[in-house]
């Protein structure tokens, strides 16, 4: 059905909680701001960082900006590889190379990152091209990612290209950029927000995935 699969980094190939939410709170300690429970900072997984930290903790501009420059502080030396790929999706990835899919990472997070990223898991090899955020958030939001993903890959129709994440982000990007969505559970969203999103496909498993994709 689709030729082109454009993949989700956060909580879709990699689990990389762990070295997110260490960076949320390191830079949340510059602003004297403590959090005793982590799982409160599971929402800054797949979205964008300024965006978040003026959603839930109501930063001004100046103050996200200069929140995700602490984040990089901690996440560049550390948090980078406080980070496993989800089990399965290397046999996966191969699978659908094998197959003659094309394969795309498209992610909120800033492109030099998710290089590094996957050339340390070894799944760089799998892609055609990884399209990421900017630095300098001139290019931050997931539907800005999907449209500079659109315009890197030489697919004839829209609708040989479906987006797969696990947040509402990747399939409002998706919507905006009218392509079509899978939405997978074996991340950080849940069916409600993927489904009030507007999913065309929700899947619960790598095997469920594969299936859709592969059939």
């Amino acid at each position: 059905m689709y030729n082109y699969l454009l993949f989700d980094l956060d909580g879709t190939l990699t689990d990389s909680g762990a070295g997110i939410i260490n960076s949320v709170l390191y830079a949340l300690k510059k602003f004297d701001i403590e959090v005793e429970d982590r799982t409160q900072l599971y929402a800054f997984i797949g979205p964008p960082l300024a965006e978040s930290f003026q959603k839930f903790y109501h930063f001004s501009q100046e103050q996200a900006f200069q929140a995700v420059g602490y984040y990089r502080e901690y996440f560049s030396e550390k948090g980078i590889f406080e980070n496993m790929v989800i089990t399965g999706i290397d046999t996966l990835l191969d699978k659908l190379s094998y197959s003659g899919k094309k394969l795309v990472v498209a992610t909120s997070k800033p492109e030099a990152y998710t290089i590094k990223i996957l050339e340390h898991f070894n799944l760089i090899s799998y892609f055609q091209f990884v399209a990421g955020a900017t630095m300098d958030e001139t290019r931050n939001t997931k539907t800005e990612v999907i449209a500079y993903a659109l315009e890197h890959i030489n697919a004839l129709s829209k609708s040989e290209v479906v987006m797969i994440g696990d947040r509402k982000h990747d399939i409002e990007g998706a919507k905006n950029n009218n392509i079509d969505s899978i939405g997978v559970l074996f991340g950080y969203g849940d069916r409600k927000e993927l489904e009030q999103a507007g999913a065309n496909y929700i899947v619960e498993s790598i095997a469920e995935l594969r299936t859709l994709l592969m059939d």
